[in-house]
């Protein structure tokens, strides 16, 4: 059987944890910041867990990680 595709897209979005959680970026951090308070773009910043409804989905796109 041929090997599986990863999802390039995905590969460059999310990392997986050493408990196999998988970590995901804030959205919402790249441009129109002058109106949002610095609370909250530093907030932004930190990585965030995939919710457990999605997680099976970014699984599928990221078959080895």
């Amino acid at each position: 059987m041929p090997k599986m595709k990863t999802n390039r897209g995905a590969a460059k979005r999310f990392k997986s944890t050493g408990s196999g959680k998988i970590k995901r970026g804030h959205s919402h951090a790249s441009h129109i910041l002058t109106k949002k308070s610095t609370k909250r773009k530093r907030g932004l910043r930190k990585a965030g867990l995939v919710h457990e409804a999605d997680i099976n989905r970014v699984r599928q796109m990221l078959p080895y990680a």
